[in-house]
């Protein structure tokens, strides 16, 4: 029986850090909440004390937009809002990035939302994380 095993605190501690990595890679998160020919994700990556969010389009044809992605944060001293809009452009095949924002992940709570209108399609993803909302 290996060593490790006799002592139950050096157990915990061995499988923390052989556990801890496969946390972090189920803790990436994206939010897919749309179906058809205009999908739209929000991504939510975990990073060193920080959460990054990352909004994405696809398509099944390509297609020329705009957007708007807002997220809203509550928790510790206070809140703040973020507002981010433009144009794009989207191909078939490939997720097309339409930002990013990194935020503290201190035990705020996130709301983000992405609103997409290409044409006459119009889509909206919602992804709630970390605190209570």
């Amino acid at each position: 029986m290996p060593h490790i095993v006799n002592h139950p605190r050096r157990l915990v501690t061995a499988l923390a850090l052989i556990l801890l990595p496969v946390g972090a890679l189920a803790a990436m998160v994206t939010s897919e909440q749309t179906d058809g020919p205009l999908r739209c994700e929000i991504r939510v990556t975990p990073q060193a004390g920080m959460v990054a969010l990352q909004p994405l389009v696809r398509t099944d044809r390509p297609v020329s937009g705009t957007y708007r992605f807002q997220v809203e944060s509550t928790g510790g001293s206070g809140g703040s809002n973020i507002d981010q809009s433009g144009a794009f452009d989207a191909s078939p095949g490939h997720a097309a990035p339409l930002g990013s924002v990194s935020l503290g992940s201190d035990g705020a709570g996130y709301r983000a939302t992405l609103d997409v209108t290409a044409g006459d399609s119009s889509v909206r993803c919602t992804q709630r994380i970390g605190g209570s909302i």
